[in-house]
Order: structure tokens, then C-alpha cells, then sequence
């Protein structure tokens, strides 16, 4: 059973983007791109493991204080915590099978 809904927003800026319980998705053949939907559900469980709100106070104050950092979106943004994590390991299929609680701690 699936525990996430997808939606399909064809003016959304990315492939994807997570905010429990939804993922929503560009176009509509990137819900079966299984790697646009392992980082996306990696966004997921790190919601749910910080309790879903204060994931977002913490994604947007690492984005802002990266902003100010490395004074450009695009590296504020890679260089988010959470971003880090769901590059890095999405395309390893089996990683949420084997991911450790708050592992976005490690990037």
C-alpha cells in the first residue's frame, strides 16, 4: 500500500518536489521515474522523522543561511542538508530499506 499521493503540476520550477503526504511532479510520466521518486520519498521520511513542521523551519532556514554563505540559489539550494542526502543516494533503490534515522545529519 501506498502511504503517498502523487500529484501532477505542470508549473512546478522542478522534477519534483515533496511536502507530505504529497509528491508532486512536473509531468506526469516522472511518477514512474524511479529515481525523481526515491529523492522524493527520501524528502518524505525526513519529514516525517522531524515531525513535519519543523522540517520545513529547518530546510528554509539552512537554504537561507546558505544563501547568505554562498551568495547564489542554485548552490544555497544543492547545498541544503536534505538536498545533500536525496542527491546523493537517489539512485540507490534499496536506501530507504537500509537508511538510518536522521542520516541527513551525515551530509
Amino acid at each position: 500500500m501506498r502511504w503517498y499521493f502523487i500529484i501532477h503540476l505542470p508549473f512546478l520550477s522542478y522534477a519534483g518536489m515533496a511536502i507530505y503526504p504529497f509528491i508532486f511532479v512536473k509531468k506526469k510520466h516522472y511518477a514512474k521515474d524511479k529515481y525523481i521518486m526515491n529523492h522524493e520519498k527520501i524528502h518524505l521520511i525526513q519529514q516525517l522523522e522531524m515531525l513535519i513542521l519543523p522540517f520545513y523551519v529547518a530546510y528554509i532556514g539552512h537554504y537561507l543561511w546558505n544563501l547568505v554563505y554562498y551568495r547564489n540559489h542554485n548552490e544555497a539550494y544543492r547545498n541544503i542538508i536534505f538536498e545533500r542526502e536525496a542527491y546523493y543516494r537517489d539512485d540507490d533503490l534499496d536506501y530507504l530499506k537500509k537508511r538510518r534515522f536522521w542520516a541527513f545529519l551525515w551530509y
